[in-house]
């Protein structure tokens, strides 16, 4: 089929869109699980150490007397076996080797997508950092608790690459993004374990602080520019992982950090590098991908358009390589992420007075558009394999199900007159409350990834909808993650948008304004104003 290139959305005179899709299969980069791929262990990941030297300095009417200093090595290598140990081996032929064997036929995932900017990979990364003793505890929490929750989709397509190809070499070189982490872990620290006290928040706070000074310090210098971007997109980033939503410490809003990362990949060029048909692009650059992640979804908190809708768009009509990392990243497939910008783009275009006969043939034309993403996919499933362990291909396609659903939700909620009441968005939620039953649950699951689909789909769900009973279980299989990060924020929100839009439905409803009312409902943006909550919820 024939793909022809359409006006710009941004554009008054744009008429209509033709964006088909790519294939549906992953072909144009596929490839094979590494064969050192443990099936069935969820520790399946390259080992790696780190050594953290440790100083300790005793004072006597403040005059230095005894100064000690040791190292301790954090590894996870595994020990040999004692003399005599008898080795149990698999066979050729049994199922464990047959599992595995039917798991790498079925999957077909390139495990070397990305360009993490921090040079060939080793198998076994020794990383030296010399900190004094608090910050080493704190260091140690990070790498044991927080780490293994940063990018769990990544990390269940390319086992072991988070920690090995791109947080441990950061925190070895990158003095800034070291200061994110352990700010990061000190959050972390008290939300999970419940301290409270002025330590604690001094940790957070001299952390936070020690960040921004070396950024600012390293953009004085206006060099290192890799570096810079990868601790300001932690700043943003982290900050959806961590937290609570009532922490109340000083901080700087998440789009003003966006703001001097968007600086560093225009300067970086990355857009332009994605954007080569010059030359195959062999890896994506990791900072672009995430970068795009935070912007599609950044824009839909403030209703504008995302600041490289263009690259997106110009991706999405590319016949050479279409193709960011969004699915490889965050699990939705990169031609729906790309759709989503566009009805930001519409959303703003809506905020800045286009009329409705024109909005409204945008949006016939944008759901045309997501239902060609729709084309040749199955009904979802469990994404585990015949041996129990765990499908990448079939989780992305279940979670980009459930991000094309709520994108539908986002565009039928620009038509005017729209009411959560209405047979469609009622349909809507319900399909995505069927969608989301397919995504693994629990500490361990990947609910988390799903902040925005929860937020769209909860925010026009009804008293008495089935998502609102599903929504809790999944929280209360959550335990204490689900008050944390963007998820617990997300929660918060959602809950407090039910409170209100429940008394206003009581108090408005639409048999005592008129047959041709619409249900009164707050806007989740509106009620985010109203509690001065800036939040980044993806």
């Amino acid at each position: 089929m024939d793909r022809d290139r359409s006006d710009s959305i941004d554009s008054h005179f744009s008429a209509s869109f033709d964006f088909n899709s790519p294939p549906d299969e992953f072909a144009a980069f596929s490839g094979h699980l590494p064969p050192d791929l443990m099936v069935g262990s969820a520790c399946a990941f390259t080992p790696y150490e780190v050594d953290v030297k440790t100083e300790r300095q005793m004072f006597v009417d403040d005059v230095p007397t005894l100064c000690e200093s040791h190292v301790s090595t954090f590894s996870t290598f595994v020990p040999p076996p004692a003399p005599g140990t008898v080795l149990t081996g698999g066979f050729p032929g049994d199922w464990v080797e047959q599992g595995r064997r039917e798991s790498l036929v079925e999957e077909a995932l390139n495990v070397n997508f990305f360009d993490f900017a921090h040079g060939p990979t080793d198998d076994s990364r020794d990383v030296k950092i010399e900190l004094d003793e608090n910050d080493q505890q704190l260091l140690d929490h990070f790498i044991q608790y927080v780490l293994p929750t940063i990018f769990p989709i990544l990390e269940s397509n390319q086992h072991g690459s988070v920690s090995r190809d791109l947080i441990l070499p950061a925190l070895q070189s990158n003095k800034p993004y070291l200061y994110c982490c352990l700010s990061i872990a000190a959050q972390h620290l008290k939300t999970h374990s419940k301290m409270a006290g002025e330590q604690i928040d001094h940790d957070i706070m001299r952390h936070r602080y020690a960040t921004i000074f070396s950024l600012c310090e390293a953009l004085k210098q206006d060099e290192d520019h890799q570096q810079i971007l990868e601790a300001t997109l932690g700043l943003i980033f982290y900050q959806c992982v961590v937290g609570r939503y009532d922490e109340g410490l000083l901080d700087i809003p998440w789009h003003q950090h966006f703001y001097a990362a968007v600086n560093l990949v225009t300067k970086l060029q990355l857009p332009n590098l994605v954007l080569d048909t010059t030359m195959p692009m062999v890896q994506a650059p990791f900072n672009m991908t995430l970068t795009a992640w935070i912007d599609i979804l950044g824009a839909t908190m403030h209703g504008i358009s995302p600041t490289f809708a263009h690259t997106y768009r110009e991706k999405h009509l590319s016949q050479v390589n279409p193709f960011m990392g969004l699915r490889e990243l965050m699990g939705c497939e990169d031609r729906v992420m790309y759709l989503i910008s566009e009805i930001a783009c519409l959303e703003s275009l809506k905020n800045n007075g286009m009329d409705d006969f024109t909005l409204c043939q945008h949006v016939s034309a944008l759901g045309e558009q997501i239902s060609l993403t729709e084309a040749n996919e199955s009904i979802p499933k469990m994404p585990y394999n015949s041996n129990g362990t765990l499908s990448p291909k079939q989780l992305s396609k279940n979670i980009t199900a459930a991000f094309r659903l709520a994108a539908r939700i986002y565009l039928c909620s620009l038509v005017p007159g729209f009411s959560a009441d209405q047979p469609s968005p009622m349909a809507l939620v319900e399909k995505l409350t069927n969608v989301l039953q397919f995504i693994p649950s629990g500490p361990t699951g990947y609910d988390r990834s799903l902040v925005w689909v929860y937020l769209l789909c909860g925010s026009i769900s009804l008293p008495g909808s089935s998502f609102r009973a599903f929504f809790e279980d999944r929280v209360a299989q959550l335990g204490e993650s689900a008050n944390c990060g963007a998820f617990g924020r997300m929660a918060t929100l959602l809950r407090e948008l039910w409170l209100h839009n429940d008394v206003l439905s009581r108090d408005g409803a639409p048999e005592a304004l008129g047959p041709e009312a619409a249900r009164p409902y707050l806007h989740w943006r509106e009620l985010m104003i109203q509690k001065g909550w800036d939040y980044l919820l993806m």
